[in-house]
């Protein structure tokens, strides 16, 4: 799992601990992720399935895309689509994607970067492997993520912050015991790279076996954490985690992670995902690629997706698409 790794993490700024008066926030539930296809056929794991919208709140959704490993000739991608309402960050931790859009942009995303996409209005947009994994294969691993617009931003115009793995934030433990990057908002006075209309915080944690990551969390938002690999626990109370689990903490202003002294042969330590936010705390209405605040705001998308309001696909581009195909790609 390459990402972002350091050659000495105790050159890096240490996160301190949090204060001892400090409240660990407590494990409310623990769920499963579901295996699926997205798009044209490529695998994924639903990672917040089975955790209440009300909880969520920035965020809509999740999804872990592989870890796969094509052959030659399998890679697959997603077919042109529509969104409106809401943000979708795509973190590649191994190999590579590239996208097309409606407005004329495009780009690849490999080994930690990140592609944050505001559809805002409305835009179309493809993703899809590159021309080196489709004729070789290779490996496919990462994550995207949705987050929620406010009301008054789901109308602003579509924009793209295309990050590089060399601008995020690398903190270490305060002990040397865990890499931490910052993609987004803000850490124990580190900001990540990523500009963000909802306040978030998202962080990759790789955690050493044996290790345990104290963090200092706002006390404000809520907290998720999403197992990529390996194996740990989390909470005060040291609730027993693995790849593929997300975790819904409780009330608190600290977040506790623990990777297990022993970890299994697919993975020597312990890989998770670290988000919270301010909720919105506003009307929720949400079908495959839109999310607005209103049934009557959902009609309206698609009727604006039907006639042509939201983009046009290039016309250098063999166009297929379907809103029916990838609700939520």
């Amino acid at each position: 799992m390459p990402a972002v790794v350091v050659d000495n993490i105790l050159a890096l700024d240490r996160i301190s601990r949090p204060a001892e008066t400090s409240k660990a926030r407590p494990v409310m539930t623990i769920t499963t992720a579901p295996s699926g296809f997205e798009g044209e056929g490529f695998p994924v794991r639903r990672g917040f399935a089975g955790i209440p919208q009300k909880y969520l709140d920035p965020f809509i959704m999740m999804d872990q895309m592989g870890e796969v490993e094509y052959r030659a000739g399998e890679a697959k991608g997603t077919p042109w689509h529509p969104h409106r309402g809401f943000e979708t960050v795509t973190y590649m931790i191994d190999g590579a994607m590239k996208h097309r859009d409606s407005e004329g942009g495009g780009g690849v995303i490999t080994d930690g970067d990140t592609q944050w996409m505001t559809a805002g209005a409305g835009i179309l947009h493809i993703e899809a492997p590159t021309e080196e994994i489709v004729i070789s294969g290779g490996t496919v691993h990462g994550t995207q993520l949705w987050v929620n617009l406010p009301r008054e931003k789901k109308w602003a115009p579509p924009r793209y912050q295309n990050i590089s793995r060399k601008n995020l934030s690398l903190l270490s433990s305060h002990d040397g015991g865990a890499l931490v990057r910052v993609i987004a908002g803000g850490l124990a006075g580190h900001v990540g790279p990523g500009i963000t209309y909802s306040p978030i915080t998202y962080l990759h944690a790789t955690v050493s076996p044996g290790a345990q990551l104290e963090l200092p969390w706002n006390s404000d938002y809520n907290a998720l954490a999403y197992v990529l690999s390996g194996n740990g626990t989390v909470g005060p109370n040291r609730n027993a985690i693995h790849m593929g689990q997300a975790t819904l903490f409780g009330q608190g202003d600290s977040i506790m992670v623990t990777a297990d002294e022993e970890q299994d042969s697919t993975s020597s330590e312990l890989e998770i995902l670290l988000l919270g936010g301010q909720p919105i705390c506003e009307p929720f209405a949400w079908y495959g690629p839109f999310v607005m605040n209103t049934q009557e705001e959902l009609q309206q998308a698609f009727a604006d997706y039907h006639s042509g309001k939201l983009g046009v696909i290039p016309p250098d581009v063999i166009p297929h698409s379907s809103v029916g195909e990838d609700a939520q790609a």
